[in-house]
């Protein structure tokens, strides 16, 4: 797995959902250097790879681009390759999983398929779109265009009402992400909980949090947000059901 020192890898790894997994520190496994990346593969057997690793800070993204680019693109490009060079040496297909974002939509008016036109609204949401046709060149994967908040941890004291997402909470993440590397579904996949304003979903977990809105949101930021980036969760369902 990548990413172990983020919010979803960290939570991946403590969750105890996915046997033998290994969590190499960005010191240990920088996907920014290819040499690392193939000493990684020759040292390990790996069967599967979850790639949480990822510049994915809106506001970070917005100030340095280049830094996205190297982080989100180039870094995921080189963990293809990688992942290529390896599936040859092991003669076998090696299960990825790619953590995407429902930001690849537009963010309009919602309801977005895996289907729908990808336009993201800005550089964090390009980048990932970048990323993800680097991941289609792989036998057998997995891109999950997903939102997750953790209800523990919501530090924020207001809230959008006119904001919508279909947002679902980490824990909940985490199991679908364990649950996928054993499922037979190759492609792109919505991943999200039910559609509510930013102000409906965070009062359910911090019921002191106000209500706000976007545009009172939007004045300080020099990056365009969602107003609506819920997601048809139609083929989520079947995949996951099917399997249950």
């Amino acid at each position: 797995m990548t990413g172990s020192s983020g919010k979803l890898g960290s939570s991946i790894y403590s969750s105890n959902l996915v046997p033998d997994i290994l969590a190499p520190s960005r010191v240990e496994l920088d996907i920014t250097k290819p040499h690392q990346l193939d000493g990684f593969f020759l040292d390990n057997t790996i069967d599967a790879v979850i790639h949480c690793a990822a510049l994915a800070r809106m506001s970070e993204c917005h100030k340095n681009p280049e830094l996205a680019i190297e982080t989100n693109i180039i870094g995921t490009y080189n963990l293809i390759k990688a992942v290529v060079r390896a599936e040859k040496s092991y003669k076998k297909k090696i299960r990825f999983i790619h953590i995407s974002t429902d930001g690849v939509y537009e963010g309009i008016t919602g309801d977005y398929s895996e289907t729908s036109e990808t336009r993201p609204y800005n550089t964090y949401g390009w980048t990932k779109l970048a990323a993800e046709d680097h991941v289609k060149k792989l036998q057998d994967y997995c891109i999950l265009r997903t939102r997750f908040f953790d209800p523990n941890n919501i530090s924020f004291e207001s809230a959008a009402t006119d904001i919508f997402s279909s947002s679902l909470p980490l824990k909940e993440l985490v199991q679908i992400i364990a649950d996928l590397l054993f499922i037979d579904f190759k492609g792109v996949l919505n991943i999200g909980g039910q559609t509510l304003s930013d102000y409906e979903r965070y009062k359910i977990y911090k019921p002191t949090i106000t209500p706000t809105t976007k545009k009172n949101i939007s004045k300080d930021l020099e990056f365009k947000i969602a107003t609506n980036s819920s997601l048809d969760l139609n083929l989520m369902k079947k995949i996951i059901s099917r399997e249950q």
